[in-house]
């Protein structure tokens, strides 16, 4: 792992915006006494959050890798069913599906958005199909309302992961409104930050309150201490929904920053694609929330030289998703190793940029010279 520069300008991919009205309002949730789970911001948080964006539930929990792990067990899909999900995402989504004994089908993504493609994604459908985790990567949401229709018509399960496009909206809804369950990450990289944390929304009750017992042990309705089924400690903290509460106040401001950040960059790169790739504000019907500002380098370079140069001149990166079919956890799987080209490629070849919320233009100019210089291509 690459260490933070002694001296220097250093650019981080990366850090979390914490203001004083932030602290004010983690102070408060400590000063009132209730720091676990119980205290009643989790609860308001839940309900500002849903409302937010137009879900009738919310169910907060400990992270966007739980969100998913409990939103997959309350379905209850048949045990060696298949679900069908993206190549190119975090492991997450695949470990929840594995974890339940079902069979992950996975789907590769289009070279331009980084995304599956619904027509990619439907043709994975089959007999055993019984849920579909529709996932947004990095900056474009996908074509998730065709998807909705279709599962809905075929009687599939949908789970949207909006991990990395809370507050987002795609055509007329906001991400995290599509599906059956959808769920959100509040990782210190996301628009809104609780340190750790997710949610899972739903508008239906039956899943509300079974993803709301999983979370929580599935404690006895009778017999508290008597448990009714296999769960587990998802919770989010009284602490970490106040931090979410005071950032949900201004999460317009937050996502309007990020994309002037992620236009900056492309209007300083968009003239060397014969070098480089980096996605357009806008492509087709899909409006880009910069999560990440991502590049592709077209040219035969070693890219770990490049950046490692990048990273000696104060400039870190990270790299892309690494395929899920390649992962070696899923070593003994049919899938494991099979051939996947436009996400491996686009791993191989991607990485991304700073983009934290106080960068300002200059620092964004420098470091495209940089980028630019070690690729051989300043102008």
């Amino acid at each position: 792992m690459m260490k933070k520069l002694k001296s220097g300008n250093f650019f981080p991919v990366s850090k979390p915006e914490i203001l004083k009205s932030d602290i004010n309002f983690l102070v408060g949730a400590i000063k009132d006494g209730w720091i676990s789970s119980e205290g009643e911001k989790v609860s308001i948080f839940e309900k500002k959050l849903s409302t937010y964006i137009g879900r009738k539930y919310g169910i907060a929990v400990s992270s966007g890798t739980a969100a998913l792990e409990v939103a997959i067990k309350s379905l209850k899909l048949k045990k060696g069913s298949e679900v069908i999900l993206s190549n190119f995402t975090i492991i997450s989504p695949a470990l929840a599906v594995v974890k339940e004994g079902l069979n992950p089908v996975f789907v590769d993504v289009d070279p331009i958005t980084w995304n599956s493609r619904f027509e990619e994604i439907i043709k994975k459908v089959t007999k055993k199909t019984t849920c579909i985790i529709a996932t947004h990567t990095y900056g474009y949401p996908m074509e998730i309302d065709k998807l909705e229709k279709f599962c809905r018509k075929n009687k599939i399960y949908l789970i949207e992961d909006a991990a990395e496009m809370v507050c987002h909206k795609y055509k007329k809804k906001y991400c995290g409104n599509y599906g059956d369950i959808s769920t959100y990450s509040f990782y210190a990289n996301k628009h809104i930050t609780t340190g750790e944390g997710g949610m899972i929304f739903t508008n239906n009750l039956k899943l509300k309150d079974y993803c709301a017992d999983i979370r929580n042990l599935c404690f006895g309705k009778k017999n508290r201490f008597n448990h009714y089924d296999i769960a587990g400690n998802y919770r989010m903290t009284n602490m970490q929904a106040a931090l979410g509460l005071a950032q949900l106040s201004r999460v317009k401001k937050i996502l309007s920053t990020k994309k002037k950040i992620g236009k900056i960059y492309y209007d300083y790169l968009k003239k060397y694609d014969d070098v480089l790739y980096i996605q357009k504000p806008v492509y087709k019907k899909f409006v880009n929330i910069y999560w990440v500002v991502g590049v592709y380098i077209k040219k035969k370079i070693n890219i770990k030289l490049l950046r490692n140069n990048l990273f000696k001149s104060g400039i870190q990166t990270r790299d892309f998703f690494y395929p899920l079919n390649k992962q070696d956890a899923f070593k003994g799987y049919s899938f494991y190793k099979k051939k996947f080209k436009n996400s491996e490629d686009v791993s191989k070849n991607g990485f991304y940029l700073p983009s934290y919320l106080s960068m300002k233009q200059n620092d964004i100019k420098i470091i495209c010279n940089k980028l630019l210089h070690f690729l051989n291509e300043k102008k």
